[in-house]
């Protein structure tokens, strides 16, 4: 079989595969954006497998960079783009279920091909667009189904993180997982005790992104790999009710830890702890905070303007986009309209600051100044006060005679 049409992310790359074939090795593009362009979604990645040895490859080309020459990789620079090319291997036994002890380069493309994860992974494509396939993944590319190459116990048992893989392929694709393959991964799943939180939580978090979420959060539990993951132990039901809210895409990650943590009923409190143990950066448990407390608001009432202004309009939006989850119509632009129309947006613009005031009262900084600043954001943000520089003194005097006078 070959392609009607090559992609233009393939023809552009085709001069290096070319140049390769031509120094008389095989060379192929190969992994998930064959997948993907038989199934005619977008390429992200051009990867490219080759007989030709790492030196080999530095021989043909001028300019590369080692990437990642333990394992056959070499970074390919082109006026075309930068490419890698990675050498035909096979791994023998693995390290934790995560790293294999040792790395063979071989001239073999079905031995390459035959350590790759799932069916549809393991492609190959000829210069010329015929399309190799080994495992009879175009059959279970048409019959969408996601199928171990080989013996599933082994594929997982190498890298542990593959059953996630799988779970995340099901919920992108809507893939239904092959029998053998489902076992496999129900009766290895505590494996994933032994892989990085890092990792699963980029598995994990495709998962919540997948159009097919549903599914692939059915799958989730039904493996028992939820049980080995932060905080999910005991939570099937919880995390069934996030499978069964309305079959929307979630845009944003996000987005997909606030609903998660909605189902889950947890405290505002415990959302830091839960978020750290997922390894989340502190921007993101941040976002997820501020949206969920949001989200609890705009679940009960439309936003006030104390809420926009805490939020802030982008996440504000975000928590607008939630609301289809609940069964309730969004509103964007009256949330961006509010809060455009709202006096200020931060205390940045306030027509005063913390040095005005100071040498105003002529008075060092203190629990005063911060008091003060707080009442004049509050009283300029619900329209008590113009933000005009000679009012904000003007009330701040009369505050702090009335201070001084013990009122």
């Amino acid at each position: 079989m070959k392609l009607k049409k090559i992609p233009a992310e393939y023809r552009q790359a085709l001069p290096i595969l070319e140049k390769i074939v031509k120094a008389g090795h095989e060379a192929y593009f190969v992994g998930g954006s064959v997948r993907d362009v038989l199934l005619n979604h977008p390429i992200h990645d051009v990867d490219i497998a080759t007989s030709a040895f790492p030196e080999e490859i530095k021989q043909i080309f001028p300019k590369t960079i080692d990437v990642g020459i333990e394992h056959g990789t070499v970074l390919v620079l082109e006026k075309s783009g930068q490419y890698e090319i990675t050498t035909f291997r096979t791994e023998s036994i693995y390290q934790d279920f995560r790293r294999p002890e040792q790395v063979e380069f071989v001239r073999s493309l079905k031995k390459d091909l035959q350590r790759r994860d799932f069916t549809i992974n393991a492609f190959a494509i000829r210069e010329d667009g015929e399309i190799i396939d080994l495992f009879n993944g175009l059959e279970d590319l048409d019959n969408h189904i996601l199928r171990a190459v080989g013996n599933p116990y082994e594929r997982f048992s190498e890298d542990a993180l593959r059953m996630m893989r799988g779970l995340r392929f099901v919920s992108q694709l809507g893939f239904t997982l092959e029998e053998k393959t489902f076992e496999a991964i129900k009766e290895n799943s505590q494996l994933l005790q032994k892989i990085s939180v890092e990792r699963i939580h980029t598995e994990f978090v495709k998962l919540l992104l997948g159009e097919y979420r549903k599914k692939g959060i059915q799958n989730f539990v039904a493996s028992y790999c939820f049980s080995y993951c932060p905080g999910l132990a005991g939570k099937e039901n919880e995390l069934l009710a996030l499978a069964s809210l309305p079959e929307k895409t979630i845009e944003y990650e996000s987005q997909a830890w606030v609903l998660l943590i909605d189902q889950l009923a947890m405290k505002e409190a415990d959302i830091r702890t839960f978020l750290k143990g997922w390894k989340c950066s502190n921007e993101m448990i941040k976002t997820v905070q501020a949206v969920f407390h949001g989200l609890q608001i705009r679940k009960q009432q439309a936003f006030t303007a104390d809420a926009l202004y805490q939020l802030g309009e982008s996440q504000a939006i975000l928590v607008e986009g939630l609301l289809p989850f609940y069964d309730k119509l969004p509103d964007f632009e009256k949330v961006r309209s509010d809060y455009q129309q709202l006096p200020i947006h931060s205390l940045k613009e306030l027509a005063v600051n913390g040095h005005d005031l100071m040498e105003y009262f002529d008075k060092k900084p203190g629990s005063w100044l911060k008091k003060q600043l707080n009442d004049l954001e509050n009283a300029v943000l619900h329209g008590q006060i113009a933000n005009r520089k000679e009012d904000l003194l003007h009330a701040a005097k009369r505050k702090q005679a009335d201070l001084e006078k013990g009122c």
